[in-house]
């Protein structure tokens, strides 16, 4: 079972940085001894996409885009791969160690005792199934698990390890489920093989709230009472999308860089996933249902960089890749023949021009356990109670 100390790997610098988060947390509610309390959450069950995805997809078998993540500079500051898209801890990661939990184990680690939940989220995965993508011409990589895959994963779980369905329903009440972030990988693949413009694109977007709510109804049949939705990030800062469509539009660029056209369309995906969670919440009034603004959190790391100790020059220049403007290149991802990795990526936000750093994932952590990013709050508060 992998735990916080276990994640440090030797103390030292590194595992400050890995624990501070959840001592910050806790000692800034006055706690004098944080590791004791206890709190009110007890598992976490995700579904997603490689922003939450622990390992899945590296004993799936990573390929294509993904293909190097078993291996170096992948996991570096962590000291060794784990099957993160990142340099070190994700967000899932940050949020477990706030609630005094092990970090959560992917569901395909079958040596793992999940005491502390079960990751489903796969890297590549889609909101959509395979079949509808192929509809509109867009093709989902072979080893891609839709969210409808990831339910099915969880239902297998509840069945091997529920007694009855009584155990069930008081484990899932007493657990924080994650649906999300989802869905950027539809958009991802209908952009990224030219199926058209924003405009058509659009057009998925109710399809993929719809996966998204059928998926929280679901588990809210099954016990769940506590969820955390979270949008989409501002695809338009990504160095990929910098790097493949600002040469065509570079009159679309706002005063931080980023491609205005793509942050419209991320932001047009997260308002109508909000009216659908507010219709969530009318139909649940005793679950609680948060809405985590990963977006509005990633802005808030770019226009407060310097003070979070990021490089101000190279906010929007991936750490590991293979040169050019934002350093990256699609056909030398990083890990590749050819690519580099930055001096210091605790300075840099994007780790690999698609996927951030642990810096980055920690500070977003941060903004939306303390900083109103996550709301309403006060169920933000609730639920990290210790």
């Amino acid at each position: 079972m992998a735990t916080a100390a276990a994640a440090c790997n030797g103390g030292g610098l590194l595992c400050y940085k890995v624990l501070s988060v959840s001592m910050l947390i806790l000692l800034l509610r006055g706690l004098v001894e944080p590791a004791a309390a206890a709190c009110s959450v007890d598992a976490i069950y995700s579904f997603g996409d490689s922003i939450a995805d622990t390992g899945n997809l590296l004993r799936e078998g990573p390929i294509g885009f993904f293909a190097s993540i078993g291996s170096y500079p992948y996991g570096q500051t962590l000291r060794k791969p784990t099957g993160r898209c990142s340099d070190g801890l994700l967000i899932i990661d940050y949020f477990a160690m706030a609630l005094n939990l092990s970090l959560v184990s992917p569901y395909l680690d079958k040596g793992a005792d999940f005491a502390s939940g079960v990751n489903f989220a796969v890297a590549g995965a889609t909101a959509l199934d395979r079949s509808v993508l192929l509809l509109s011409g867009v093709m989902a990589p072979p080893a891609s698990v839709p969210l409808s895959s990831q339910l099915d994963w969880f239902k297998s779980h509840l069945n091997a390890t529920c007694p009855s369905q009584e155990d069930c329903t008081k484990k899932l009440a007493g657990a924080l489920f994650l649906v999300g972030e989802i869905g950027g990988n539809d958009y991802n693949y209908g952009f990224l093989q030219g199926t058209g413009s924003i405009q058509p694109m659009k057009a998925y977007v109710p399809q993929v709230i719809n996966a998204i709510m059928d998926v929280a109804k679901e588990v809210i049949e099954l016990g769940a009472t506590q969820i955390i939705i979270p949008g989409n990030f501002p695809i338009g800062c990504s160095p990929s999308y910098l790097s493949l469509f600002s040469v065509s539009g570079a009159g679309d660029l706002d005063d931080r860089g980023c491609l205005k056209s793509y942050n419209a369309f991320a932001q047009h995906h997260n308002e109508l996933l909000q009216a659908a969670i507010d219709g969530l919440r009318k139909a649940n009034t005793d679950v609680t249902i948060v809405y985590a603004d990963y977006y509005g959190a990633f802005m808030h790391l770019l226009d407060h960089a310097s003070l979070l100790g990021f490089d101000q020059g190279a906010l929007l220049q991936a750490c590991c890749g293979a040169g050019g403007a934002y350093n990256f290149h699609m056909n030398m991802m990083c890990g590749a023949a050819g690519t580099s990795v930055c001096a210091d990526p605790a300075r840099r936000v994007s780790w690999d021009g698609i996927h951030l750093t642990q810096q980055a994932y920690r500070a977003i952590a941060l903004s939306l356990l303390m900083e109103g990013f996550a709301q309403p709050a006060d169920a933000v508060q609730e639920i990290w109670r210790c």
